[in-house]
């Protein structure tokens, strides 16, 4: 028997590309607004808690207004929205982080799926923190290029303005007063003492990303070499569908770049460590839309149903 699925904001980009990995599953039955009602509380109330399962493809006001007016109903609220990811009664919806993050998923019926970039900067923090490799007071600095898809309708149609200017066609650095709006959830996940400093690029291609964490090791409580980070990475995803750890070492990147859009339309991530016994770069790459959007909260619906959660995925 389908589900009922309905998703408050199926007109953003998160929403659609959410739509797009439901084709043709036949395990799930699309409630669908009308145009001309998607803001209207009442109607949206109405499909709220004539669904199972609610996405929240919100603005975080929005958000936050949704889960006002699910009080009451059964449904299961998986939100992609910055709104509630470091509430506590709500699961972090990136299960390969551990068992623990996974069981909450499967049992919660609030789920805040993590940002793009924040996504990256856990995938490979949270399991240094967890195994000591990184005390909890390293001074974590991280930067991250990024494709315009990820800045709203009004962002993505400067970008694809024929008639853009000459800035738009360069990588351009944002959110330089330090504050990015996924800063909180990096610090709390990861369990980090101090905020990371994060320095945001966005760039003119449509999507995909980079996150990349350097390290000193001098800095650390003890030596590591490459591959002993390289270790530590792999033993924490070794198991994982989505989530692949390189071998240390820039073999793995045969002509010496790496490309931020590579993973584009997938749910993927791969975490690579570069550099030496002195300094190491780690960097995970995914799409932002995939693994960092709709594909991560397509795979916590997944786990939620007690399903495959490759499930229209690959």
């Amino acid at each position: 028997m389908a589900v009922k699925v309905y998703i408050d904001g199926q007109e953003g980009t998160t929403g659609l590309k959410i739509l797009e990995r439901f084709e043709g599953r036949n395990d799930i039955e699309l409630l669908r607004i009308d145009e001309d009602k998607r803001k209207d509380p009442e109607e949206r109330k109405k499909l709220i808690f004539a669904s199972d399962y609610t996405f929240l493809c919100l603005p975080d006001t929005a958000s936050r207004e949704a889960v006002q007016l699910a009080q009451g109903s059964d449904t299961r609220i998986i939100d992609a929205s910055t709104a509630h990811r470091t509430n506590p009664d709500w699961a972090y919806g990136f299960p390969e982080l551990s068992a623990a993050f996974r069981e909450k998923i499967e049992k919660s019926s609030r789920v805040a799926v993590p940002g793009c970039y924040a996504s990256g900067f856990i995938s490979i923090v949270y399991p240094l923190v967890a195994s000591g490799v990184m005390p909890a007071f390293y001074p974590v600095f991280a930067y991250a290029t990024s494709g315009y898809s990820g800045a709203g309708k009004k962002g993505i149609a400067s970008y694809e303005n024929p008639d853009k200017p000459k800035e738009l066609y360069s990588p351009r650095q944002y959110a330089l007063n330090m504050n990015h709006k996924h800063l909180p959830e990096m610090q709390k996940i990861t369990g980090l003492a101090y905020k990371p400093m994060f320095n945001p690029i966005v760039d003119n291609y449509y999507s995909g990303m980079v996150v990349s964490v350097p390290i000193q090791s001098r800095l650390l409580q003890k030596k590591y070499t490459p591959e002993d980070v390289r270790e530590v990475l792999y033993e924490n995803y070794k198991d994982s569908n989505f989530i692949e750890v390189k071998p240390a070492g820039s073999e793995c990147v045969p002509d010496g770049f790496l490309a931020s859009n590579a993973l584009s339309g997938t749910n993927k991530m791969e975490i690579y460590v570069f550099g030496d016994n002195e300094q190491m770069l780690l960097c995970s790459r995914l799409d932002n839309l995939g693994k960092g959007a709709s594909g991560a909260a397509v795979q916590c619906l997944n786990i939620m149903m007690g399903i495959d959660e490759t499930t229209g995925l690959i």
